[in-house]
């Protein structure tokens, strides 16, 4: 049976209008579960946002507590010699010497301490302040070895700087310097006597130089090798405030090597010693 032309429009549009709920409900469901994904995926990141910012506040709650801890030693010997050079009794004037002279290095200790707790922080909240210009790698892995080059004769330590030339990236030179002085220090003051220190390229390619910087010492137990950047690490208690250190000095090297667009990790060689790779991006990345 044929149906007559108006029947047949009636059926072409019911079908189309069926069609188009059909299709308008489900658009509606799938927007329906966009939406809610896009839900699911805001509370994510809000949590992540959450547990980030508990974590800084954590991380900066237990800097306070070591910044603390540390001024407490320097400015308790500080204000025992005071006491003393200052009491009603007469001090010898050789004993006179030594007080003043353990009040200059407690001093001392206090000033580095002060500047390093500033660098990292001024690292982590505020890194575009640093300059930025083209840099020779060798020269200041140089400079660092020349500036620490009597204490190094002291303990008969040999460093060999393989670096090779030219080796240029562009960042902040005071940065870098601070990578290789802060390492050089960590060799001298806790590899041993006698050892030797080693600085080469090992690996380049178009973005960044791989380097490794090595000590042929005792190297460290091995629990501590993933702790080695912590601030404040005390490996063996007291020996840090014996050789003058802040326990800062591996956090600003791997600090700075963020800063110019590496990573840095650390290991025992198995020949004794430890051996720290970094990377060092070539360019700005801005």
């Amino acid at each position: 049976m044929s149906l007559s032309p108006g029947v047949y429009i009636i059926t072409v549009i019911v079908a189309i209008s069926l069609l188009f709920l059909i299709w308008n409900h489900l658009r509606q469901r799938k927007l329906i579960r966009k939406l809610q994904e896009l839900a699911r995926s805001l509370e994510e990141s809000k949590q992540q946002i959450i547990q980030e910012q508990e974590r800084n506040r954590q991380l900066k709650q237990e800097m306070t507590n070591n910044i603390a801890h540390e001024l407490k030693t320097p400015v308790s010997s500080i204000r025992g010699y005071l006491e003393i050079l200052l009491g009603d009794k007469p001090v010898e004037e050789q004993k006179k010497q030594f007080f003043l002279q353990r009040c200059y290095s407690q001093t001392m200790r206090l000033s580095e301490l002060i500047n390093d707790v500033s660098l990292i922080n001024k690292l982590e909240e505020s890194a575009d302040l640093f300059p930025r210009k083209e840099i020779s790698i060798p020269d200041i892995a140089d400079e660092a070895i020349s500036d620490l080059e009597d204490i190094c004769r002291v303990h008969n330590i040999t460093v060999r700087n393989s670096l090779p030339r030219p080796l240029t990236i562009v960042g902040n030179h005071s940065l870098a310097y601070c990578i290789f002085r802060n390492l050089l220090e960590n060799a001298v003051f806790y590899a041993g006597d006698g050892v030797e220190v080693g600085i080469e390229c090992y690996k380049t390619d178009e973005e960044k130089y791989y380097l490794r910087f090595y000590d042929t010492g005792s190297g460290v137990d091995n629990a501590y090798l993933p702790k080695l950047f912590d601030r404040f690490l005390r490996i063996e208690e007291g020996r840090s405030r014996k050789t003058g250190g802040t326990g800062l000095g591996l956090s600003i090297v791997k600090h700075s090597v963020l800063f110019h667009g590496g990573d840095i990790y650390v290991r025992n060689r198995e020949e004794g010693g430890l051996e720290f790779f970094f990377s060092l991006k070539k360019r700005d990345s801005k």
